[in-house]
């Protein structure tokens, strides 16, 4: 028998013995799902602040909002961790086919990449249907031309899984078609949705410089260029971007519900702040910090202290490719700013996919089938949350370098079937957010944290074997 199997039987009885700890947890649950509280936070972060771009004036803003409702709300030690960043702003954009074709084609800049010259790029477009075939692409099909990779739409799926193969695109295939001598880079959105809304994303850098001016494409326009392409005649595109780059910095904005009994034991409940300037950043990921912000102020109204201490955090910059590991990515900066401290943390989780139900759990290794994770079902069944007998290993982007370092990770699973016509989007507005599912989060994430947070079990003991 494994080591960490060992402790989870070992913790067993103190369980079977502890209760009230359950019930509590049961009672937060159900004062979650009587309340709005998220409501009332996404509303004021969204209307208050709109769009929050790293290292917008925005950004800035909403941080510092948050910090003064942390204290007014009882939260100690706040703290904004400031870091620097390279901002992008995305200016103005347009695009469309020219030559005996002419129509307009709705584009959207992706993130971090350079802005075309005053007079725009005009050039033939050459079609691949994967990032695999750009690659193996000779640079004489694609030098002076404009890339144009379409892999097809995106097919809606709970868990959000058809995501991946887009990002690599869109993180990768820039800097592969400037490398061969491309002088601009489109492709389909990364989304779902059949609307005339294209999905922005960031891009990465190459030695500490954006690539190629980047846009993606409506689906219906990805659709219209294609079948063009395919009938055979020449297709000629126009690009305009006047982005800029500038030095600004962003922000970690947290802090603490202090533990009863183990203080310096933390659990870490994530979300992230900044969000893509098309729409006000509602699902994402406006709503994450609502979700863990009211599960947190859910267990300090319920008259108890936990034993371990809360601490929420809205990280900073988690939407954006950075030159050096020196500047954004708001969660890599938390950690290295810990050090050592890195140990006390006994656990991480985040939310960061969207408003709709959590529908699943997923534990770190070696809590499947143990006393808590029957205990945790318990709490979650009745708002329909089943436990997953799959390890959770990475998190999310934000909480990922504390994984990275060690500390056990879980995910409340939310339903994503229909994240990604959102994602991303000027449809990504705080209607879209379902009060009910919105409240069904905070009250998973309250009856778990409690759990978590006032049990005996020593989840550091979970940490990956290094």
């Amino acid at each position: 028998m494994s080591a960490l199997a060992m402790a989870f039987l070992m913790s067993a009885p103190a369980w079977a013995q502890d209760e009230a700890t359950i019930v509590h947890a049961e009672a937060l649950r159900d004062r979650a799902m009587a309340g709005n509280q998220a409501l009332a936070i996404v509303t004021d972060i969204t209307t208050r602040f709109g769009p929050r771009p790293a290292g917008s004036e925005a950004e800035q803003a909403a941080a510092a909002w948050a910090a003064d409702y942390m204290r007014a709300n009882g939260f100690q030690n706040v703290r904004i961790e400031t870091f620097p960043l390279i901002g992008w702003e995305r200016g103005e954009q347009g695009g469309a086919i020219t030559g005996p074709r002419p129509q307009p084609l709705v584009v959207a800049a992706l993130g971090h990449s350079p802005a075309t010259p005053a007079e725009g790029v005009e050039a033939q477009v050459v079609r691949f249907t994967s990032l695999e075939a750009l690659q193996a692409a000779p640079e004489t099909a694609v030098r002076g031309k404009i890339v144009f990779i379409d892999m097809g739409q995106m097919r809606p799926m709970q868990d959000g899984s058809g995501y991946g193969p887009q990002t690599r695109v869109r993180g990768g295939a820039p800097a592969v078609a400037a490398a061969k001598g491309a002088v601009a880079f489109i492709m389909r959105s990364a989304g779902t949705d059949e609307d005339r809304m294209p999905h922005t994303g960031t891009t990465r850098y190459v030695e500490g410089r954006p690539t190629l001016p980047s846009f993606a494409l409506s689906a219906p326009d990805a659709d219209q260029l294609s079948r063009l392409i395919v009938m055979g005649e020449p297709v000629t595109v126009r690009l305009f971007s006047s982005a800029r780059t500038y030095e600004t910095t962003s922000q970690n904005v947290m802090g603490d519900l202090p533990g009863r009994t183990r203080p310096n034991e933390i659990i870490v409940l994530g979300s992230h702040l900044d969000s893509w300037d098309l729409g006000t950043g509602a699902v994402d990921d406006a709503a994450g910090g609502a979700i863990t912000l009211a599960a947190a102020l859910t267990i300090q109204a319920g008259g108890r202290r936990p034993a371990r201490t809360l601490r929420v955090i809205l990280y900073g910059s988690e939407e954006v490719a950075q030159p050096t590991a020196a500047t954004g990515d708001g969660g890599g900066v938390y950690v290295r700013n810990l050090g050592e401290a890195v140990a006390d943390h006994v656990v991480a989780g985040e939310s960061d996919f969207g408003a709709d139900r959590v529908y699943a759990l997923r534990l770190p290794p070696g809590a499947q089938g143990s006393a808590f994770q029957q205990a945790a079902t318990r709490v979650l069944y009745p708002i329909g949350v089943l436990a997953s007998n799959t390890p959770e290993l990475s998190g999310g982007v934000d909480i990922g370098p504390l994984a990275r370092a060690g500390v056990p990770v879980f995910t409340l699973a939310q339903d994503g079937t229909r994240y990604f016509d959102l994602h991303h989007t000027a449809n990504d507005t705080l209607d879209k957010i379902d009060p009910d599912q919105l409240t069904q989060n905070v009250a998973a994430w309250a009856g778990l944290i409690w759990l978590i947070a006032d049990s005996e079990v020593d989840f550091r003991a979970m940490r990956p074997a290094e």
